[in-house]
């Protein structure tokens, strides 16, 4: 799908445009100097504040944090918990940019019905809800059963 598709009419607002641009923006921000991956997200709330976030790396490879989770964490951190999307962008030429498991369970924290807007250099996208992406996931709601 492109920003012009005529499949992707309905996702193709001006501030879904913004948030594909800020996306990319935001991967030249990354600290990758071990992977040379850099990753680049943008989260969009409720309200229609958008949030950035790119990988941080660490020498101590497990305390790494992926471009997602930073723009959750930071939107988070401003009382935010409402989303509405978020775009991804990386340098990956021949797909697209998905996110990590991880990172979709962080995600998931935030209810199923947003939508991830993956991207490709040359402006070229896929949307998937987080529920196609971690379908019969886990989250908030299934700890209230006990």
């Amino acid at each position: 799908c492109s920003p012009s598709a005529p499949a992707c009419s309905h996702r193709g607002t001006a501030q879904i445009q913004l948030l594909l641009r800020v996306c990319k923006e935001a991967k030249k921000s990354a600290y990758c100097p071990y992977s040379r991956f850099p990753v680049g997200a943008a989260l969009l709330t409720g309200d229609g504040k958008i949030f950035s976030g790119c990988n941080v790396e660490n020498a101590c490879y497990p305390l790494g944090v992926c471009a997602e989770r930073t723009a959750i964490q930071k939107a988070v951190s401003e009382g935010y918990v409402n989303f509405r999307a978020m775009a991804i962008a990386s340098n990956t030429e021949e797909d697209f940019i998905v996110p990590c498991g991880a990172c979709r369970q962080v995600m998931r924290e935030f209810g199923r019905d947003w939508d991830i807007y993956m991207t490709k250099p040359d402006g070229t996208y896929i949307v998937k809800t987080l529920q196609e992406l971690l379908p019969l996931s886990f989250g908030p709601e299934d700890l209230k059963k006990f």
